[in-house]
């Protein structure tokens, strides 16, 4: 049975994918991380920072989560991530049967910072529109004002490098 999702497991595991997010840009990658929270709310199953722009953070720990898990067991787990996933991802984690997406700040947060950057041609496709097509009722939480300005710290430091 899952654990009812708190305030405090959003604000902990919002943290816990900001640091793989500054592994990743650490590495080379750019700054996105997630992580897959069991459905006790407290355990982490799986981490995983942006590879490349084929294999964004969210849509390689789906898929490996998918690998690894039944979908009754992934229904109940909650994929947490710096920044709203985009079509690519959240399609991903649909696909998976991940039941609850957490994420900290918006795609139009990264747009506003990225423009048209060419490492970066983001879809201006909020992930709610995209679940809200499918036929599963996939839990969304975000953005998360409180901690958009953490979060996208990074995105602010990496992009504006590049």
């Amino acid at each position: 049975m899952a654990t009812t999702w708190t305030d405090e497991h959003t604000l902990k595991h919002l943290r816990a994918a900001n640091t793989i997010a500054r592994q990743a840009m650490d590495a080379g990658h750019h700054p996105f991380g997630a992580l897959l929270v069991a459905p006790d709310g407290e355990t982490v199953l799986l981490t995983q920072g942006n590879v490349d722009t084929v294999n964004h953070a969210e849509s390689v720990l789906a898929r490996e989560a998918a690998r690894l898990y039944a979908p009754a067991m992934l229904w109940d787990c909650t994929l947490v991530t710096t920044l709203e996933p985009c079509a690519m991802c959240a399609g991903t984690q649909y696909w998976a049967n991940i039941g609850r997406l957490v994420y900290g700040a918006s795609e139009a947060d990264l747009l506003a910072l990225t423009g048209n950057h060419a490492e970066n041609p983001t879809l201006d496709l909020p992930c709610r529109e995209l679940f809200a097509r499918g036929q599963k009722a996939i839990e969304v939480i975000g953005p998360l004002a409180e901690l958009r300005d953490e979060l996208l710290a990074l995105h602010r430091r990496f992009w504006h490098t590049r």
